[in-house]
């Protein structure tokens, strides 16, 4: 059942993903510029950040294979939408709702954290991201790929067909769960909020994955332009690839999981920052083209998505201890911070490109590792001090 789940994460996550390397066909196909073109990109992530927000508390409302099935059929319905716009304002709307409700990955999450022994926890959460890592991976080479074979439209059309399949397949397949909460929705909304400003260790989870997904997002939003551009001008297929290198980090995150169980989350936050700092030192050979450039791309990339990754395994095996009873809203607290700080990532990636080409770019991810490090070098500091607990982790 876990390898299904993280099958399933991996499909719809995908569906958040392939738009950053279909975004030059789309330019192309729509007559807009690149830079305006990634504004279905940066829509297709706010939507993800509202639908989590908005969407995955019913998780600890409704049983989960309705909502899950019954995400996936809307995400497949946008999908739809999005493939047979007329053009880019309606897009950029219909990639709004596809984001919106395909937030399936965080509704499974907390629901298979519930199935396991709080020792499995950090084994079985890398195995889902793995799944979903080979969704963001898979996607942009089949999008890529696609797109330039029969137009950027097929993408969208193609992940349409998936979802809804999927959503009839899931029906079936998915075990009946009892949903822990009776609370109405606006309440379930409302203790996402309060949970945020109650637990200290939810805050610092989420500022993590804020700033480590933003520099995770600014760097395939920019490369996206870099690749396609003078430096190296390939196609949108070339993104895809250099993507489908990087699936090696599905390998490696079951391992985080592991280590997470091991040694703390903590340990894991500490290595996740400072390989997205040495990432960024790397990437910036990128911009010099030729086989070097590539060279420093894949490693540069495959560095950094393993530390996003095992940083997020981290982040989340310390919420899921919080609460028993209120793992989707604890989810949805942390999962909003996430992609919000992705979104904007992303959007910055796209202006720090035009206003500095790739050094901005590389520089705009070595600032956000580097406002993690500080948040967690003062974590350690304040506990060090002898303020301890939940009152040390509120510096």
């Amino acid at each position: 059942m876990v390898l299904l789940l993280a099958v399933v994460c991996g499909v719809a996550v995908g569906n958040v993903y392939f738009p950053q390397a279909v975004s030059p066909l789309v330019a192309e196909g729509l007559h807009v510029s690149a830079d305006t073109a990634t504004l279905v990109v940066t829509a297709t992530q706010f939507g993800y950040a509202a639908g989590i927000f908005l969407l995955v508390p019913l998780g600890d409302r409704i049983p989960c294979r309705s909502l899950i099935a019954a995400l996936l059929s809307l995400a497949g319905l946008g999908l739809l939408g999005a493939g047979l716009a007329p053009g880019l304002v309606p897009l950029v709307a219909a990639s709004a709702l596809v984001g919106v409700t395909t937030v399936v990955a965080p509704v499974v999450a907390p629901m298979a954290a519930g199935l396991v022994p709080e020792e499995r926890r950090g084994a079985v959460t890398g195995t889902l991201l793995s799944g979903s890592l080979g969704g963001m991976l898979l996607s942009r080479a089949f999008g890529g790929s696609l797109g330039e074979w029969l137009g950027w439209r097929a993408p969208y059309l193609t992940s349409a067909a998936v979802a809804l399949l999927i959503a009839l397949v899931l029906l079936r397949a998915l075990p009946k769960t009892a949903a822990p909460s009776r609370q109405s929705y606006p309440a379930l909304v409302g203790e996402s909020l309060r949970l945020l400003r109650t637990e200290p260790e939810l805050r610092r989870s989420g500022f993590y994955q804020a700033m480590l997904f933003g520099a995770f997002s600014a760097l395939w939003t920019g490369v996206a332009l870099l690749m396609t551009g003078p430096a190296y001008g390939l196609g949108a297929s070339a993104v895809g690839l250099l993507a489908l290198v990087n699936a090696g980090t599905m390998i490696c995150t079951p391992l985080a999981g592991r280590q997470v169980d091991r040694r703390g989350p903590d340990a894991v936050n500490l290595a996740a920052a400072l390989a997205v700092l040495a990432a960024a030192a790397i990437l910036l050979f990128g911009g010099a083209g030729g086989a070097a450039g590539l060279t420093a791309l894949a490693v540069g990339s495959l560095l950094l998505d393993v530390a996003m990754q095992s940083g997020m395994i981290a982040n989340q095996v310390r919420i899921f201890a919080l609460s028993d009873e209120a793992r989707s809203r604890l989810n949805t607290a942390y999962m909003t911070c996430g992609y919000l700080g992705g979104s904007i990532g992303s959007w910055l990636g796209a202006r720090c490109y035009e206003a500095f080409g790739w050094p901005g770019v590389c520089g705009l991810v070595a600032v956000l590792a580097a406002l993690a490090l500080a948040r967690h070098l003062l974590h350690v500091k304040s506990r060090g001090s002898g303020v301890g607990g939940l009152r040390g982790s509120d510096s």
